[in-house]
């Protein structure tokens, strides 16, 4: 990581993390000063350092990643990635870093080296208490303003999972999941039981993949 030395101790070298520039940076400044162990974002020319993830957050994204993942590969479907990596909304909008992103195949001229040029076809954030005023609030405007199909808020906190998707009008519909399975949209084939998200362990990713019948 790219970081300033700090010597704590004799024989020790401790990284400092950068601070990061002053605004009003371009999105090429933020993607210059940003690196693969930063996690930041990029909102109306400032960038936004992300608090580390606690370890029941992190739990669920990696779950949800390799499940969505590996479902994604078998079906030939798309192009799946976890943060970081960023997904700028448009010309002039948020470079953002969701949890997790998924893009179809139709898609996958919007990827970049470095970045996501473009909205993914289903984007999910997992809250935290520090992420919560972002996840339902700005980053929900502006998922919904750029188009994104499909929006998972995933809420470990208090148990509950949010399912939207744009209606005709390019509004955000809440979709109730029915039993407690939600069947995607955007990614064909794919049901979540959302009741998964909350078990302490989660399940084993091979067994939810035989249950969606990958394996």
């Amino acid at each position: 990581m790219k970081g300033v030395v700090d010597f704590a101790y004799p024989g020790a070298q401790a990284i400092r993390p950068r601070m990061p520039p002053e605004p009003p940076v371009s999105f090429e400044g933020f993607l210059d000063w940003c690196d693969e162990d930063t996690r930041a974002e990029w909102v109306q020319g400032e960038v936004c350092v992300m608090s580390p993830a606690s370890d029941r957050h992190q739990d669920i994204c990696d779950f949800l990643t390799s499940v969505v993942r590996i479902f994604a590969e078998v079906k030939g479907l798309g192009w799946v990635r976890s943060a970081p990596f960023v997904m700028r909304l448009g010309e002039g909008a948020s470079g953002r870093e969701p949890d997790l992103m998924f893009v179809t195949s139709a898609h996958l001229g919007r990827l970049r080296e470095t970045y996501l040029d473009g909205p993914a076809d289903l984007v999910v954030e997992v809250v935290s208490e520090e992420s919560i005023g972002r996840d339902r609030g700005e980053k929900f405007v502006e998922y919904e303003q750029a188009g994104v199909p499909e929006y998972w808020l995933i809420d470990p906190i208090r148990r509950q999972g949010e399912f939207y998707r744009i209606d005709e009008e390019g509004h955000y519909r809440l979709v109730t999941p029915e039993g407690g399975v939600y069947r995607s949209e955007a990614l064909p084939g794919f049901w979540l039981r959302v009741e998964w998200l909350w078990k302490a362990p989660l399940p084993r990713v091979l067994d939810v993949l035989r249950e969606l019948k990958v394996l």
